[in-house]
């Protein structure tokens, strides 16, 4: 099992990874009849695109003898309705500016972060758009 799950009631979830025993809650959004007080699930599928993507990427930039150590990344989620559901996420990764790799290194690990296990996972109507900053 990789995680349990209780239903606390007014749309809050509170959710245990069974390996580690870390505890994340989600919230339905305030726009749809929720506090936003937590991450929402749609949020939380945003934030696994996010970290699929560097965590995929800094496997392969170990292997490479590189350290993506320091680099940010921003996720914008936009909805969209009839039904209700994630029409596109937007992920931009901004690497360290001490970070000087060459265009072959670049395109390794732009590759890398655009097959990420939860990219190939999503339904193909989500887009995403994916932004490396060097």
């Amino acid at each position: 099992m990789t995680a349990s799950i209780v239903y606390q009631g007014q749309l809050r979830c509170s959710c245990t990874h069974t390996q580690s025993g870390t505890v994340i809650e989600t919230d339905a959004p305030s726009d749809n009849k929720g506090k936003g007080e937590r991450f929402s699930p749609t949020d939380t599928v945003c934030v696994a695109l996010a970290t699929c993507i560097i965590t995929t990427m800094g496997i392969k930039s170990a292997d490479m003898n590189i350290d993506l150590a320091g680099t940010t990344i921003s996720v914008t989620k936009h909805m969209v309705s009839d039904p209700r559901r994630i029409g596109k996420i937007e992920v931009s990764l901004q690497f360290p500016a001490t970070l000087q790799l060459d265009e072959k290194d670049r395109l390794i690990l732009e590759r890398t972060g655009d097959t990420c296990p939860v990219a190939r996972s999503l339904h193909p109507d989500i887009q995403q758009v994916i932004s490396y900053n060097w």
